[in-house]
């Protein structure tokens, strides 16, 4: 039912053009330049104006969206609420920060950046700036890496999992996981997922 549409952080466009056909006024945000001429060439033939932004200030008007989704990207409670019409509705998708905490570990890395980001902290934002929690969950998932390149690969295509990753910094602890891993045939952990959806009130 909603005539206009704002999805944050779209990267590639990938799951906006998913969901088509998609409100006659929909935006998308992206604030990692490579991504940006990725998600035109998707999301323009679709109708979607996609808005270069960088931080969690949104380059648009106030009151603009019925919806705004959030699938993993980082977002400033009290934009949601500026942007959203009256009764409009805000639903994310969150990476909760005890994700993927065990690999942390096993590498004896600090914990991520994020370790305290949460459903009850989330909801607790988000109310505070003035929306109404209407749905949440909150789940531990399995995850299992079965090679040591694996790992590399991951903590290179997620960086805020371990930073200062190099594999030369961590080549003994890597090391000692690829033997771990050959003894038990994989290193099993937990993903952290979360999901809100929030509403602002009706005046």
């Amino acid at each position: 039912a909603a005539a206009s549409l704002l999805d944050l952080a779209t990267g590639g466009g990938e799951l906006l053009a998913s969901l088509a056909p998609l409100p006659a006024r929909t935006s998308a945000t992206e604030g990692h330049p490579p991504n940006l001429p990725i998600a035109r060439r998707r999301l323009e033939p679709l109708g979607v104006k996609v808005i270069a932004a960088t931080g969690t200030a949104l380059p648009v008007p106030d009151a603009a969206f019925d919806l705004v989704i959030n699938r993993h990207g980082a977002y400033a409670a009290d934009e949601i609420n500026r942007v959203l019409r009256p009764a409009g509705m805000f639903v994310t998708q969150q990476v909760g920060g005890a994700n993927a905490s065990a690999l942390n570990m096993a590498l004896s890395a600090p914990p991520p950046p994020a370790a305290d980001w949460s459903l009850d902290r989330a909801a607790s934002q988000l109310a505070g700036a003035g929306l109404r929690i209407t749905a949440s969950a909150e789940s531990p998932l399995p995850m299992a890496f079965h090679d040591i390149g694996a790992v590399v690969f991951y903590l290179r295509a997620v960086p805020w999992q371990i930073p200062d990753f190099t594999v030369a910094a961590y080549a003994d602890a890597l090391f000692a996981l690829h033997r771990r891993i050959e003894d038990n045939g994989a290193f099993a952990l937990t993903a952290h997922r979360f999901l809100i959806e929030a509403t602002v009130p009706s005046p």
